[in-house]
């Protein structure tokens, strides 16, 4: 064990970490996006009804529900370094098989079955690529590069809902057929992410061993049901699981309809913007609010501590949520009214995120910080997933206005579970969470 050791420290120091965190969070980012907003966009432009897209698309939330349960086998199989290198490969196939799945009469159904395949491989590629990050690198480089990481996972953020987005309204344009264009679009990540994986190959060095000690494969399920239990006997986890599914409860239903909103027609109660002006608006724009409410909530954050800005991050949340109210009823709002409510709410949804996450670091903390912090997400995901997938149906039952209105009401259980957690008034001061 120790020559590994000596080995792989040594491979580290030979490859700069600039050579692969950028691409590998940038990889890691386009996946997620894709699966979570860009099908959403693709499927309303096809023609799919709000009811169908937010119930079909909020089930592609289930891998990342579920990846604590599989996450210790990536562990102990094989290494960290072939798992990702893999999920690479197949989600280059899975968006293969999108575009060609495209211009069939089946359609929906099959591309449906490829966004979970890329939805079970992104999630796998997320475990393998944080454990690959943690183990690369020594406790200094991980500080230093957190923020490099973050960076380039947003900027995939920007690159799929904005750029990816916009390629396909100008090709819905120029060649008058909207499944070719979307085929196009997925055709590119294809190859994007032959590239990655090919270039990964070379890029990621090699700092595991390639064969594991038989005793662990022995205790790993002993080991796994011990994760769960210390978790579930944590104090007040009941009051934490309230928390994680309902804090973001008004943004689950809110995510699902924002770009069915933008892009129906002002007939039908929406806006009529393009596809084009929904990849500016939400994919650069709505991102760069985004982006900005994260580093600020981090920021004062770390002054101040988690319990100070928890109730003022709840309330930014829940607010900004007017803005979408205030757009269905407006009268032909200009594209510069639309781009600033748009900014206001994902910054807003930024600044109160900061407070969520800080929230499931908190509630983390033991023995088995990763492993309980994997079972946090899950339920953040269980908690965008379950009201995303009512969303559409609430929407065409009761129309565009009274479905933000709605939303607002929501707003009531962000605030109400803050004050059911109880939180040390020392932490986050002396987290990042950038």
């Amino acid at each position: 064990m120790k020559n590994n050791l000596t080995d792989a420290s040594a491979t580290t120091q030979q490859r700069n970490p600039w050579a692969w965190i950028p691409t590998l969070y940038f990889a890691q980012g386009l996946p997620y996006v894709a699966v979570m907003t860009i099908s959403v966009i693709m499927y309303k432009r096809l023609g799919i009804s709000n009811t169908d897209i937010a119930l079909y698309t909020g089930w592609l939330y289930l891998p990342w529900v579920i990846k604590p349960f599989w996450s210790p086998f990536v562990d102990i199989i094989s290494t960290k370094r072939r798992w990702t290198i893999c999920m690479q490969w197949l989600i280059a196939i899975a968006f293969a098989g999108i575009a060609f799945a495209l211009p069939t009469p089946f359609y929906f159904s099959l591309t449906l079955a490829m966004f979970w395949l890329v939805g079970f491989t992104s999630a796998t590629h997320d475990i393998a690529a944080d454990g690959f990050y943690m183990l690369a690198l020594n406790e200094r480089q991980q500080s230093l590069y957190v923020g490099i990481r973050s960076t380039f996972y947003r900027i995939a953020n920007v690159a799929g809902q904005g750029l990816l987005v916009i390629a396909a309204g100008t090709l819905e344009e120029t060649t008058g057929d909207i499944p070719l264009s979307w085929a196009i679009v997925f055709t590119t990540l294809s190859f994007l992410f032959l590239g990655f994986a090919l270039y990964h190959s070379w890029a990621l060095p090699k700092v595991e061993a390639s064969t594991r000690h038989p005793h662990k494969n022995s205790e790993v399920w002993k080991e796994f049901i011990n994760v769960f239990k210390e978790f579930f006997h944590k104090k007040q986890v009941g009051v934490a699981i309230i928390f994680m599914l309902l804090y973001r409860l008004p943004e689950a239903q809110l995510v699902k309809l924002i770009n069915p909103f933008l892009l129906d027609p002002v007939s039908a109660g929406g806006l009529g913007l393009s596809t084009a002006q929904v990849g500016m608006v939400y994919g650069t724009v709505g991102i760069t609010g985004l982006t900005l409410g994260g580093i600020i909530g981090g920021i004062v954050a770390a002054q101040r501590g988690l319990k100070f800005w928890l109730r003022p991050m709840a309330w930014s949340m829940s607010l900004t949520c007017l803005t979408f109210v205030y757009l269905s009823y407006a009268q032909s709002p200009t594209l510069t009214v639309i781009n600033t409510c748009v900014f206001i709410e994902q910054f807003g949804y930024g600044f109160g995120f900061t407070a969520y996450m800080l929230y499931l670091i908190y509630f983390s903390e033991g023995k088995h910080r990763t492993a309980h912090y994997s079972i946090c997400t899950g339920f953040m995901a269980l908690g965008m997933m379950l009201p995303g997938m009512a969303a559409g149906w609430i929407e065409e039952t009761i129309g565009y206005q009274n479905f933000f209105i709605w939303t607002m009401i929501c707003c009531i259980a962000t605030i109400v579970v803050t004050y059911l957690i109880k939180i040390e008034s020392t932490f986050g001061r002396k987290y990042n969470t950038n």
